[in-house]
C-alpha cells in the first residue's frame, strides 16, 4: 500500500487546527488527544509538537486532568475585559447602525470603523477604529 500524499499539507494542517479551535466541544477533544498521547508514553514537548500547540499548555492540561480528572479538560470560564459601552449603551448603538449616519447626524454614507469610532465618541466613550471594527464583525447587522 502507498503511503497518501496531501497537497499543501502546512494549509490543511493550518484549516485544521482552525476546526480544532472552532467550538468547545472540540477544544475538549483535543485536550482528550493530548492526554492520551502523554499516556501512551509521549513526552509533553512531543505530544505539542503532535499536536500544533505549546508544550506549557499541554503541560497544564495534565495538571488539570491529574487535579480534577476529565472535569478539567473542559473549558474554564474567561470572563475578559469589561466592556467600555453599558448594555444601554450597547442597545442604543446596535438601534442606531440599523439606520444610516446620516440620520445619526453624521456626515458619512456607510456605517464603518472610523464612523463608529466618531459616533461613540459622541457619547463619551473613546475606541479606536480597529475596536470598532471587532464590534462591528461581532454584531454582524443587517445593513440600513
Amino acid at each position: 500500500m502507498q503511503p497518501m500524499k496531501i497537497e499543501n499539507p502546512d494549509q490543511v494542517v493550518r484549516n485544521l487546527q482552525n476546526e480544532i479551535r472552532r467550538s468547545e466541544e472540540s477544544r475538549y477533544d483535543h485536550r482528550l488527544h493530548a492526554i492520551l498521547l502523554i499516556a501512551r508514553g509521549l513526552s509533553a514537548r512531543e505530544a505539542a509538537n503532535w499536536l500544533g500547540d505549546a508544550a506549557r499548555t499541554v503541560e497544564l492540561w495534565v495538571h488539570r486532568f491529574q487535579e480534577k480528572g476529565l472535569k478539567g479538560l473542559h473549558e474554564v470560564h474567561r470572563p475578559g475585559r469589561t466592556s467600555r459601552l453599558s448594555p444601554e449603551q450597547t442597545a442604543q448603538v446596535q438601534m442606531v447602525l440599523r439606520s444610516t449616519p446620516t440620520e445619526a447626524g453624521l456626515a458619512a454614507d456607510d456605517w464603518d470603523a472610523n464612523t463608529l469610532s466618531i459616533y461613540l465618541s459622541s457619547l463619551g466613550v473613546h475606541l479606536k477604529p480597529r475596536q470598532c471594527r471587532n464590534l462591528l464583525r461581532r454584531w454582524n447587522l443587517p445593513k440600513p
